[in-house]
Order: C-alpha cells, then sequence, then structure tokens
C-alpha cells in the first residue's frame, strides 16, 4: 500500500510514527526493521519507545530511528537527524514527546530551540513529530514553532483531526495525523475487549483487531529553499482504494 501511495502521490520522503507497532506497545527490532522494508524512510517513537528492551541497544546502531529529543540525557539514541530525499534534497526531522497527562520529560519548547539552534538553518526544512496526549499542548508546539519548523506533526492519540494548515509563518501544522491499523477497531485493539474492559473496570490482556487496514497521514509540499511549506493534506486510505 505504500508503495502504491508514495507513487501516486510524488512523495520523497516518507516519515512514520512506530512506537506501538509491537503488538500495540513499543517497537522491537524486528518491527522495526519491517517498517523500514515497506519504504518508510525515517520512524519517530514517543512514550513507548524503550517499552521493548531490544530496543536499547538497536537504537544506537539505526540512525533512521527517533526518540523524543527531551528525553533526560544519556538515554540511548538520537532525537533528530538530518536526511535526504530521494530528489537529493536534505530534510531535518525531529522527535519531541509531550508532558501534560505524560511521564514528566524535559520540557520539549526547550528541546526544540535547542534543535534549531544546533541545525543553525542548514538545512532549511525541519520537520517535527509533537507525540503528545494534550491537544492543547501540540497547538501550542505548532504556534511556539510557526515560522522556524516547517511543518509540526501531531502524533500519539491515533484519532486523525481534521484541522490541517499553513500557519502564517509558513509551517504545516495538524494536531494528530491518525493511526495506521485496522479501521474497525479502538486504536487498533480488538474493539470487544476494550468495550469489556469499559464496562466491568477490571483489566485484562489487549488483544490487536484484525480485519481490512486503513493507513491515515498527511502529505507536506514543502520549498526546500525558504523551508516553507506550501500546502498540508489529510491521507486517509482503505486496503484495496488504490
Amino acid at each position: 500500500m505504500l508503495g502504491a501511495l508514495r507513487s501516486r502521490l510524488g512523495v520523497r520522503l516518507v516519515i512514520a510514527n512506530g512506537e506501538n507497532v509491537a503488538g500495540g506497545l513499543g517497537i522491537t527490532k524486528p518491527t522495526a526493521i519491517a517498517i523500514l522494508d515497506t519504504g518508510v524512510d525515517v520512524i519517530t517513537l514517543g512514550n513507548h519507545s524503550f517499552s521493548k528492551k531490544d530496543m536499547l541497544g538497536y537504537i544506537e546502531s539505526e540512525p533512521r530511528i527517533l526518540r523524543p529529543a527531551n528525553y533526560p540525557p544519556g538515554v540511548p539514541g538520537r532525537g533528530w537527524g538530518v536526511f535526504e530525499t530521494s530528489s537529493g534534497d536534505r530534510v531535518a526531522v525531529a522527535n519531541l514527546a509531550g508532558r501534560t497527562f505524560m511521564a514528566p520529560l524535559d520540557c520539549p519548547f526547550r528541546a526544540a530551540d535547542a534543535i534549531l539552534s544546533e541545525i543553525g538553518g542548514d538545512p532549511n526544512v525541519l520537520v517535527v513529530d509533537m507525540h503528545a496526549e494534550a491537544t492543547s499542548e501540540k497547538v501550542a508546539m505548532g504556534w511556539c514553532l510557526d515560522g522556524r519548523a516547517s511543518a509540526v506533526i501531531g502524533t500519539h492519540t491515533h484519532v486523525q483531526t481534521s484541522d490541517e494548515r499553513v500557519l502564517p509563518g509558513g509551517t504545516a501544522y495538524i494536531t494528530d495525523a491518525g493511526m495506521t491499523g485496522v479501521h474497525d477497531s479502538v486504536l487498533g485493539l480488538d474493539k470487544n475487549v476494550v468495550i469489556g474492559r469499559f464496562l466491568t473496570q477490571v483489566s485484562g490482556k489487549f488483544a490487536l483487531a484484525e480485519g481490512p487496514a486503513t493507513l491515515q497521514g498527511v502529505v507536506i509540499e514543502l520549498d526546500s529553499e525558504t523551508g516553507r511549506a506550501a500546502s498540508i493534506e489529510r491521507v486517509s486510505v482503505g486496503e484495496g482504494e488504490l
């Protein structure tokens, strides 16, 4: 599906948040390799970056995987990197995690400032994955980086929002890019198991849903010279629709 969509839309760099691909919680080396093998260029993570312990070592050796830059100093991996598109343009990608209703990491806003200082305008294009629970925190990050980042894309809540826009300073923004997974589910989990848990308030093991999948995300057109976004468009494609 990704290959056909990439070809149809002329996409030159694919970024995917992969923090829940290992059975719905975290990411492992095999699942990371599987994502990269589909044609994804960069994997960003989030608050479950290290839920699977094999990532502690693997993330050090795979520069295409990013974890939130506002993890405390000394945590394995990297929070941002510079990647080359299929047309040879250089794009900086950064991963940040929110703190509202989530783990008390370092300040993502100050981390963003530090990343911009390190990049120093080379390259001009910076795409930020803001992985956060609170919509207010993601919206605030969009405005904080307007005119300084090319795009701020929210992830974590797995429900695609309809507030995509290019902010006045030229930064593409959306509160949540959505989810790639089984369409008839509760955030990728078996809906009946989740309903039962809400009804009984008894914890139990979640089960992954089965059935036709939907691929969701956004396509952003960026100017590599100015770093400004020209457009942002939501994508939601079901199996067999390409």
